[in-house]
């Protein structure tokens, strides 16, 4: 049974979990050791304790006060100090050595989420993602090395412990250590109880943290609709998920620790037993039957709660294997072996019978066939839910083509390096993302190098530069979080001068008007015009209006290409599909 015990241990805690966390802490493997090896005093100084009641008790039933016996109080006194100091030094370098280990955790799934596909993104809330790549850091980490500064004190203080029952009296010894075996059987079960309810136990955690960032990021919506009844009630569903989640661990886990106490209280009885018939055979005595007790109470104790510990503890661990197990993923897009760099594009840009899906059920684009020359520009126009949005997001590699190929100078892009394939594209959407900071540095993110004439060029041509000039702080003005703190327009002009700062040789335009009034919009639109002068243009357009001038005009209709030419080509034919849509939109 003991077997048993050590090697479910042993192959839940350590082998599975060494390798990987090794190079984590060998930077700190110094401190590390240290912290560990100050848990033998802390452990081993629980002995002087019974061993000072033997002593002390023995002494005064026989009469005999020696000077030992007199100093006893304060040497007891003296252990405890010197206990404590070393108990706050173990302390101060496990939470030192977990911190560090799991900030490095963190910079490397940090480094692991920004290179995501937008896949990831699509099929991840924003709660889960907060969970698994932050907060299960964390609880293993920090859990893990709590835990096993705990377990290793107390392995110390059980050998300390048990040493001492052995020299007090061997036939309690073993009755003693019979109870302990008996109590710690259990604790092999608790992986098998509790391993499908944390996956589910972290999936409700990223719910609960998802309400809140969806509350945060909607709260006008909330409020213009009137919507706090209906956020309530799913944020109290989700709350209720997650305690019978945690209700579940309970009924599982919980008859643990009360299993433990029963079995320990049984076993302690028999000792008592026992121990009044050796007192009265001579084979103890009073001060070896008080020692004993006092031992055997020492190290059943913290054995009463290690039911709950090692339950902290299996999910300390299942939070480290879900952290490796997201260092481990391969990003679906990553770079090709022979991946080759790509400065420019001197010739053109292929779509080559491209299909597309999302999922394997629905086809988004259907053996599709483009050509766009460089400098040339290309609108896409079509209904919405066509694939106009899908045809240019497959460019820059946000998701994969399942079929076909995209090529740029005749390369396809698979075999393009994939930070220099992003280089060469600036990408003005819809809604632009702003950080929260400056608008300065929201436009040096589109070159973090840029002079500043770069910069003053880029907000000249983008139409900022009287907005600047109007605000106290010019250039060092706040935008908020998401740029709350400015409107639609000055948003869209600063992701146009982030564009033009890039200077890259492809831009697309994701409808970038259609959310913008028409003053907003005319400024936009000139900002549109001056970014995409000698460069080559991808526009999604919802307003026909605006792209009149396109070299060609792309009618994308149920993943399809439909119609192609350009504006004056497609406008003369009643029966096209332009046609409708642009008299429609008169």
């Amino acid at each position: 049974m003991f077997r048993k015990i050590v090697r479910n241990i042993k192959n839940s805690y350590v082998v599975r979990n060494y390798s990987n966390i090794l190079p984590y802490i060998k930077p700190y493997w110094f401190r590390a050791l240290l912290a560990v090896f100050v848990t033998i005093p802390v452990g081993a100084l629980d002995a002087a304790i019974p061993w000072a009641l033997k002593h002390y008790i023995d002494s005064m039933t026989s009469g005999i006060i020696s000077p030992l016996t007199r100093v006893m109080p304060f040497l007891i006194i003296g252990f405890a100090i010197f206990q404590s100091s070393f108990t706050y030094l173990s302390t101060y370098m496990n939470v030192w050595v977990g911190t560090k280990i799991s900030n490095d955790l963190k910079k490397d799934l940090f480094k692991k989420l920004i290179r995501c596909d937008a896949s990831f993104f699509d099929q991840n809330v924003s709660g889960t993602i907060q969970v698994r790549f932050n907060s299960d850091v964390d609880t293993a980490c920090t859990g893990l090395l709590r835990h096993f500064k705990m377990f290793s004190t107390r392995i110390f203080n059980s050998l300390a412990l048990i040493t001492a029952l052995i020299i007090i009296s061997w036939q309690l010894a073993i009755i003693a250590l019979i109870v302990l075996l008996i109590a710690l059987a259990p604790l092999t079960q608790i992986r098998k109880r509790i391993a499908n309810l944390v996956s589910l136990s972290v999936t409700s955690s990223g719910s609960i943290a998802s309400q809140y960032i969806e509350t945060f990021s909607g709260n006008r919506v909330v409020s213009s609709f009137n919507l706090y009844g209906f956020r309530l009630r799913k944020f109290l569903s989700t709350l209720d998920t997650a305690f019978k989640i945690g209700m579940k661990m309970t009924q599982r886990t919980g008859i643990l620790s009360p299993m433990m106490h029963l079995i320990i209280g049984c076993g302690i009885a028999v000792i008592i037993w026992s121990g009044s018939y050796l007192i009265s055979q001579n084979l103890l005595t009073t001060g070896g039957f008080v020692a004993f007790t006092t031992s055997v109470i020492m190290l059943y104790q913290p054995i009463k709660s290690l039911g709950d510990d090692l339950n902290s503890l299996q999910i300390s661990v299942m939070a480290i294997e879900r952290v490796f197990s997201l260092l481990t993923e391969e990003p679906k897009i990553k770079n090709s072996p022979n991946a080759v760099q790509l400065k420019s594009v001197k010739k053109l840009i292929r779509y080559k019978d491209v299909c597309f899906s999302y999922d394997s059920e629905k086809q988004i684009l259907k053996n599709v066939n483009l050509e766009i020359s460089a400098g040339q520009t290309v609108a896409l126009v079509g209904n919405s839910g066509g694939g106009k949005t899908t045809l240019a997001n497959l460019l820059p590699r946000f998701y994969d083509i399942t079929g076909g190929e995209i090529s740029i100078d005749g390369i396809d892009i698979r075999n393009i390096e994939l930070d220099s394939l992003r280089d060469l594209i600036a990408i003005v959407f819809q809604d632009n993302f702003l950080f929260n900071g400056t608008i300065k540095e929201n436009i040096l993110l589109g070159n973090e190098n840029a002079t500043d004439e770069e910069l003053n060029t880029a907000i000249k041509s983008a139409c900022l530069s009287n907005f600047v000039a109007s605000l106290k702080n010019g250039l060092n003005t706040q935008v908020g979080e998401r740029g709350v703190l400015l409107s639609g327009g000055q948003k869209q002009r600063i992701a146009i001068a982030r564009a033009f700062i890039k200077n890259a040789p492809i831009v697309i335009l994701d409808e970038a008007t259609s959310a913008l009034d028409n003053k907003s919009e005319a400024i936009v639109q000139k900002a549109i015009d001056n970014l995409m002068k000698d460069r080559t243009v991808l526009i999604i357009a919802h307003r026909l209006s605006t792209i009149r001038n396109a070299d060609k005009i792309v009618v994308v209709n149920y993943g399809e290409i439909a119609e192609q030419g350009t504006h004056d080509e497609l406008i003369h034919d009643p029966k096209s599909i332009y046609y409708s849509l642009y008299n429609t939109q008169k």
